[in-house]
């Protein structure tokens, strides 16, 4: 099948891709083998007295590590779930505000006293809701979280869980983002289904909330759980920067123990841990992957394009109609 900016490829072009496979895959092989592998069995890595806490259960110190790798996965999911609800919530808020103001621009408020001031308003809420999502967007998740957690306690905003820290920290980022997608996809829908409920006596607040939004959430799900996944790789940054026990964390606190009973146990470790965190992510990924499917059954065709595409277009469109 073809398409204007894909053709399919011919015989010669297939053929050619299965000897380029054949020939990348054992020199694949064979670059891990010699760069990778080989380091680490001279190095000793591969001793069983170093991956025995991992996976032998007759090691002393097996139940140890796995209990404490429990405790830093349930501390990651418990700021992960909290940081996306609330990311989810304020996020949606953000999108249905900055539609509303973007409606209300040529608004005259007639017969109201305060019309001058309320187009006023509209001006100064657009240019504060643009300049929040500008700020929060363009700021490092890093950056944001050192200034929730340096900042907040100058402020009197003090918390006895640093989770606390970690989940405002990644609202703050991913709400936006969020907002954004949860905007782009209320922008792309077809122009009739505001139109009819203009028709049908809804105001554009409405319009938005009860019309738009349902739909765009549905047809951007595939990208919102992609930007779920970001939130839950972001929570290992909570035990880098305000020492929260996650899973990140706690495997960083194990290694040095180790280190102290003279045990280089780091690459196992972390090497570990990482695997732990694709399976996690591709499981989220298979999740997005099947709803994709089941809202394509269902006549929606959702968005398969980076969140960070969709982000790009949608501030490029808001540009372009004449955002402050």
């Amino acid at each position: 099948m073809s398409s204007v900016l894909y053709d399919s490829p011919g015989p010669r072009t297939k053929a050619m891709t299965i000897i380029g496979s054949v020939v990348a895959v054992p020199l694949i092989g064979l670059a891990v083998y010699l760069w990778i592998y080989r380091p680490l069995a001279d190095a000793g890595q591969f001793k069983g007295e170093l991956w025995g806490p991992i996976v032998d259960p007759n090691n002393q110190y097996f139940s140890l590590v796995w209990e404490r790798w429990g405790d830093g996965w349930l501390n990651t999911l418990k700021a992960a779930v909290l940081s996306i609800i609330a990311s989810l919530l304020l996020g949606s808020l953000i999108a249905l505000v900055r539609r509303e103001l973007r409606e209300l621009r040529h608004r005259r408020f007639p017969g109201s006293p305060f019309g001058g001031f309320g187009r006023f308003g509209v001006l100064v809420g657009r240019g504060l809701t643009r300049a929040w999502v500008e700020i929060a967007r363009g700021t490092p998740v890093v950056t944001t979280l050192y200034f929730v957690f340096l900042v907040l306690p100058i402020w009197g905003i003090d918390f006895d869980d640093r989770m606390w820290f970690l989940v405002i920290g990644l609202t703050i980022y991913n709400s936006v983002v969020i907002g954004e997608i949860i905007r782009s996809g209320m922008d792309g829908l077809p122009q009739g289904q505001d139109e009819a409920a203009r028709a049908v006596g809804l105001s554009t607040w409405q319009s938005s909330r009860i019309v738009m939004f349902p739909q765009a959430f549905r047809v951007m799900l595939p990208a919102l759980i992609s930007q779920v996944v970001v939130i839950l790789k972001d929570t290992s940054l909570g035990g880098v920067i305000i020492s929260y026990e996650e899973a990140l964390g706690v495997t960083k606190q194990m290694v040095e123990a180790f280190r102290g009973e003279h045990l280089a146990i780091g690459i196992p470790m972390y090497f570990s841990i990482g695997v732990i965190y694709i399976v996690v992510n591709y499981a989220l990924s298979k999740l997005a992957a099947y709803l994709q499917k089941r809202l394509s059954r269902r006549g929606f065709k959702p968005i398969d394009k980076p969140a960070t595409a969709l982000v790009a277009e949608a501030s490029a469109g808001a540009g372009g109609a004449g955002s402050l």
